[in-house]
C-alpha cells in the first residue's frame, strides 16, 4: 500500500535559491521571515515535510525558480524522458515546439531547449535542496533543537533517503551532461558558483554513496519496507544501473560489480515479476501488489494529492487524441419508460485510457515496431488492427484511427504511425465501462506511478553483465522469466559478448523497457546512438533512413541561461 507523501507546506520550500544551480543558505531579512535555519524544531512534522519536498522534485511543476514557457514541460521525469526517448527510434513528437524539432532529429545544439533545461535545473535544484536538508539534520543541529533520541534515529533514515535521491539526481545529470556542477552538504554556499566535476569523479561519488547506503548497518530503510519512498532495494537497483554504464561514464567497465549488485537484489528476496506486464503501467499500479512488488523505486502520482503534467499523465494524454479517449459508440445501459410513457434509452460511456483529455503528439515509426515486434496482418484506419505474438507490444500498440503515412515530416503528423497506449489510468481489474461509471468524467491527470527501477530491468542488467563476462548461461533463467511473461520464446540467447549479443540486448531491452526512459543510454552503450551502425528514420536529420551524427551529441549542452549564470561552467567539446 502506498505511503502518502506530505506534499503541502514543505519546510524545504522555504529555502531560497538565487540561482537554480547554487547552494544558498539565506538568513531572514526580517525577524518574522522563515528560513531553513528556523523552519525546523524538535517535532517530526517539519522533517517529514522537508523530506517530502526532496521527493517532490521528481514530479514538481512549480516554476518559482525556473524560467520556462510551459510549467508542465518542466517536470523532471517528463524532461528526462523526452531527452532519453524522443532522441531515439522509440518515439517521435509531432508537436511544433522547438525542443521537439531539435530532439526528434538529433539536431539539438547549445541553444536553449525546454527539455534539456528542465533536466539540468530540476536535478541541480533537487541537489541543492538535499544538501540543505543534510545541513539542517546533523546531530549537532538536532541536539541544539532538543530533538529526542527516537526522532534522531528516524531522521538518520530520512538523511539516508536524501543521500539516495541526491545520487539519483547526480546520475541523471551525469548521464545527460557528462561533467556537472558539483556540491554536497560540505560545500561552500552563499554567492559561490559551484565548479564542474569531471564525469568520472561524479561517477565515483555516486558509487561511493550507493555502496555506503547499501551496506550492512546503514540507516537506509530495508528493502520493500518504505514504498513508494526509497530503500535498500532502490539503492542496489540504481547501483546496478550505474555499474552497467561504467565504461561509458569512466572508460573502465565494471561488469563484476554490476553482476554482484543484481545478485544482492535477488538475495533480498523481496521482489517478483508481475504476472501481467500491462498491470505495471495501470492507474492502480501503486496499490496492486502484482505490480508494485516488481518496483524497486517509483515516482508517486495521485489525482488529488500529487498532481503533475508529467509521468503517466504526459504518457497517456500525449499519446491519445481527445476524440479517442472514449469508445466510438455509446453502450446501451438500459431502456425504460419515462413519466410521459415514452421509451427512453440510457447510455453508458466506455473510457479507453481513464483520462479526461488528449494532447496527441507522441507516435512511433513503423521501423521500430517492425524491427522489434514483427507484427502481422497490419491494417490501418478506423478499424486498424494487427496480430503480434509478444504480449508486451500487443497490449500497448495500435493502428486504429492511424495512418501508415510516410513520416516525411514530423510536425503536425499526429495520426501517422503507430500509437502507444502502454500507460493507462484505468485500474488493472476494471473495464473501461466500469471506470466511466465510477468516475463519470475523469480528471485530466492520472494516478499512474512511474516505475523508475523495476525487476524486469534488473533481470536484463544481470543478463548483460553475465554475458559480458562470458557467463551468459548463469542468467538464462532470469531472461526466460521475461520471455514467459511476454508469451514468446527467446531465440539465440547469447552466452558471450559479440556483435550479435549486442544486437540481442539492444532489441530485447527495447521490447521490455520501451517508453520507460532508457533508450538513449542503451544505444550509447551499444555504440548505436550517433554511429551509422544502427539507423532509424530522422536520425541525424535524415527523414528517410537516418544518418550518423557527431559523437559529441552523446551529451546535451548545458543551457545557455545557466552558462551565463555561472561562468565556471563549460559545455562538452563540440558545442
Amino acid at each position: 500500500m502506498k505511503t502518502k507523501y506530505i506534499v503541502a507546506a514543505f519546510a524545504c520550500a522555504l529555502l531560497t535559491l538565487t540561482s537554480c544551480i547554487q547552494d544558498l543558505e539565506t538568513l531572514p531579512l526580517n525577524p518574522w521571515d522563515t528560513t531553513s535555519e528556523t523552519a525546523y524544531g524538535k517535532d517530526r512534522t517539519a522533517y517529514v515535510q522537508g523530506l517530502a519536498k526532496l521527493y517532490f522534485n521528481f514530479t514538481s511543476n512549480d516554476t518559482t525558480d525556473l524560467l520556462v514557457s510551459d510549467a508542465g514541460a518542466s517536470e523532471l521525469i517528463r524532461s528526462f524522458w523526452s531527452c532519453q526517448e524522443v532522441s531515439t527510434d522509440e518515439v517521435k513528437c509531432a508537436w511544433g515546439d522547438a525542443w521537439a524539432e531539435a530532439i526528434n532529429t538529433n539536431m539539438y545544439d547549445d541553444s536553449e531547449n525546454d527539455m534539456v533545461y528542465g533536466v539540468f535545473v530540476r536535478t541541480l535544484q533537487g541537489i541543492s535542496y538535499i544538501n540543505e536538508y543534510l545541513r539542517q539534520t546533523t546531530d549537532e543541529k538536532l541536539d541544539s533543537r532538543g530533538v529526542d533520541a527516537a526522532l534522531k534515529a528516524e531522521i538518520k533514515g530520512f538523511r539516508a533517503e536524501a543521500r539516495f535521491l541526491r545520487a539519483y539526481f547526480y546520475w541523471m545529470a551525469m548521464d545527460i551532461f557528462g561533467d556537472v556542477p558539483f556540491t554536497d552538504e560540505n560545500s561552500e554556499f552563499g554567492s559561490v558558483n559551484p565548479k564542474q566535476k569531471p564525469r568520472k569523479e561524479v561517477y565515483a561519488f555516486i558509487v561511493s554513496e550507493l555502496e555506503d547506503l547499501a551496506s550492512e548497518g546503514s540507516a537506509m530503510p530495508e528493502a520493500a519496507s518504505n514504498r513508494p519512498r526509497a530503500d535498500k532495494g532502490a539503492v542496489l537497483g540504481l547501483l546496478a544501473r550505474v555499474y552497467l554504464n561504467a565504461e561509458v561514464y569512466t572508460g573502465t567497465p565494471a561488469w563484476e560489480e554490476c553482476k554482484s549488485a543484481c545478485e544482492r537484489i535477488y538475495a533480498l528476496g523481496k521482489y517478483n515479476l508481475a504476472t501481467n506486464y500491462a498491470s505495471l503501467f495501470r492507474g492502480d499500479n501503486g496499490e496492486n501488489p502484482d505490480a508494485y512488488n516488481e518496483f524497486l523505486f517509483s515516482a508517486y502520482y495521485d489525482q488529488t494529492s500529487a498532481q503533475s503534467w508529467g509521468g503517466g499523465t504526459f504518457l497517456t494524454c500525449g499519446a491519445a487524441d481527445a476524440a479517442e479517449i472514449l469508445g466510438d459508440t455509446d453502450i446501451v445501459h438500459e431502456e425504460k419508460t419515462n413519466d410521459k410513457g415514452e421509451l427512453e434509452t440510457i447510455y453508458k460511456k466506455e473510457s479507453r485510457l481513464g483520462i479526461g483529455n488528449g494532447w496527441l503528439g507522441l507516435h512511433i515509426h513503423e521501423q521500430f515496431i517492425n524491427t522489434h515486434f514483427a507484427p502481422e496482418n497490419v491494417t490501418w484506419g478506423e478499424d486498424g488492427s494487427f496480430t503480434m505474438k509478444d504480449k508486451r507490444g500487443a497490449g500497448a500498440f495500435h493502428t486504429a484511427r492511424r495512418t501508415k503515412g510516410d513520416f516525411s515530416e514530423l510536425q503536425n503528423t499526429f495520426a501517422q504511425g503507430w500509437g502507444c497506449w502502454k500507460f493507462n489510468n484505468i485500474p488493472h481489474n476494471e473495464t473501461g465501462l466500469e471506470f466511466w461509471e465510477r468516475t463519470g468524467s475523469p480528471d485530466k491527470v492520472t494516478d499512474i506511478d512511474y516505475p523508475l527501477i523495476r525487476l524486469g530491468e534488473i533481470h536484463l542488467i544481470y543478463a548483460e553483465a553475465c554475458v559480458r563476462l562470458g557467463q551468459g548461461a548463469v542468467a538464462e533463467a532470469k531472461v526466460n522469466e521475461l520471455a514467459a511473461r511476454a508469451g514468446v520464446e527467446y531465440q539465440n540467447y547469447p552466452t558471450a559478448w559479440n556483435d550479435e549479443a549486442m544486437k540481442w540486448f539492444r532489441e530485447e531491452r527495447a521490447r521490455e523497457l520501451f517508453w520507460e526512459g532508457h533508450r538513449r543510454t542503451d544505444l550509447i552503450r551499444y555504440n548505436s546512438y550517433c554511429e551509422d551502425s544502427y539507423l532509424w528514420p530522422f536520425k541525424g536529420g535524415d527523414a528517410k533512413t537516418g544518418k550518423a551524427f557527431p559523437e559529441y551529441k552523446k551529451l546535451f549542452a548545458i543551457p545557455v541561461s545557466q552558462l551565463l549564470a555561472n561562468p565556471e561552467l563549460k559545455n562538452p567539446v563540440g558545442y
